[in-house]
C-alpha cells in the first residue's frame, strides 16, 4: 500500500492552490478528499494558478468511480500548459484508495496532447488502457500499479521513444513473462534508456535470467528488480550472467534471498550501490513456499 501523498516531484516541493503562495518553483497538485468534487477543484487551479507557469503537476485523488475522471480536463486545457514538463497521474493513498481502486480510463491521448512533456508517472491501472505512442520528448516514464494489465506492457514495448532514459514498471499480479519485455532486453527500442526498473513482479526469477545476457543492460547505469518475489535462483543467474559491475545502482529491496546469497551478492558487486534491504521470509502453505511482492491487494 502507499501511505504517504508526494511531498516532493520532478526535484520540487509539492504544494496545493490552498498553501501560502510559493517563493520558487514548485509542483502544483490538484486532488481531492473523501467529498470534494474534482471538476471545482480543477476549476479553483485555474483560477488561482497561471498554468503557463506550471512545469510539474500532480493529479491526486478524483473522487468515487470514474464520474470525474481528470483527463478529458487536462486535455481540454492542454494549451494553457505550454511548459508542463513532468505529469504523476494518481498520487492516491490507501486511504483514499486502494492501488487496486484507483480507476483509469484510456490514457492514448495524453502524450500527443502535451508534446514537450519529460515525465509521466501513472498510479493504478484499473481500467487503464494505452496505444502505442511516440514521442519525442519523454525521457522517464513510470508505472506504479499491483495488477498492470500486460497491454498496457505490449503498448509501452511498441512505442517510439528515442529519448526515453529512465523506464519503470511495476507489474503486481501481471503475468508478462520475459519474451513481453524483449524490444526493451534488445537494447533496440529505446536507445537512450539508462536506467531499467522491473519491479513489484511475481517473475522476478524470471526476468533476472533473461536480463543476464539482455543486451541492454552493457548500457545502464541503474539496475531495479525491487519489491518483487527474487529468489536465490534469479539472483544466481544474475551473478553467472554478463558482468554488471559497470552499474552505478542494483536495486533488490525486498527480496527473498539467503542470506548466503546476498553476501555473494554484496561481494560480486562491491563497487556498486546494492540495495538489499528489507528482505523477506516464504510463506509456507501446506508444504510450499509463496512468494510475495511488495505492493498488491
Amino acid at each position: 500500500m502507499i501511505s504517504e501523498s508526494l511531498t516532493e516531484y520532478a526535484g520540487l516541493p509539492v504544494v496545493t492552490a490552498d498553501d501560502d503562495p510559493p517563493t520558487g518553483p514548485v509542483a502544483w497538485k490538484v486532488g481531492t478528499g473523501h467529498d470534494d468534487i474534482f471538476p471545482e477543484e480543477w476549476e479553483k487551479f485555474l483560477r488561482t494558478v497561471d498554468p503557463a507557469g506550471v512545469t510539474a503537476l500532480v493529479i491526486g485523488h478524483w473522487g468515487p468511480g470514474t464520474f470525474s475522471y481528470p483527463l478529458p480536463m487536462l486535455l481540454e486545457s492542454a494549451e494553457a500548459f505550454p511548459n508542463l514538463r513532468s505529469l504523476f497521474f494518481g498520487d492516491i493513498t490507501y486511504d483514499l484508495a486502494e492501488m487496486s481502486w484507483i480507476q483509469h480510463e484510456d490514457m492514448s491521448a495524453l502524450l500527443p496532447a502535451f508534446p514537450a512533456l519529460e515525465r509521466l508517472d501513472v498510479r493504478g491501472s484499473d481500467g487503464l488502457a494505452l496505444d502505442p505512442v511516440g514521442h519525442g520528448s519523454l525521457k522517464v516514464l513510470r508505472f506504479e500499479s499491483s495488477e498492470l494489465p500486460a497491454a498496457i506492457v505490449r503498448a509501452v514495448m511498441a512505442g517510439d521513444l528515442p529519448n526515453l532514459e529512465h523506464l519503470d514498471v511495476w507489474f503486481g499480479a501481471t503475468h508478462v513473462s520475459a519474451d513481453d519485455l524483449a524490444p526493451v532486453l534488445s537494447g533496440e527500442r529505446f536507445p537512450a534508456l539508462r536506467r531499467l526498473g522491473l519491479e513489484n513482479s511475481e517473475e522476478q526469477d524470471d526476468f533476472a535470467e533473461a536480463l543476464a545476457a539482455a543486451p541492454v543492460v552493457a548500457r545502464l547505469e541503474s539496475l531495479s528488480l525491487a519489491r518483487g518475489a527474487l529468489t536465490d535462483r534469479g539472483a544466481e543467474a544474475l551473478l553467472a550472467g554478463q558482468p554488471l559491475t559497470h552499474l552505478r545502482e542494483l536495486d533488490l529491496h525486498h527480496h527473498f534471498l539467503s542470506e548466503d546469497m546476498t553476501r555473494r551478492v554484496e561481494a560480486a558487486l562491491r563497487g556498486v550501490q546494492v540495495d538489499l534491504s528489507d528482505r523477506q521470509e516464504a510463506e509456507n502453505y501446506d508444504g510450499e513456499n509463496w512468494y510475495y511482492v511488495e505492493v498488491s491487494e
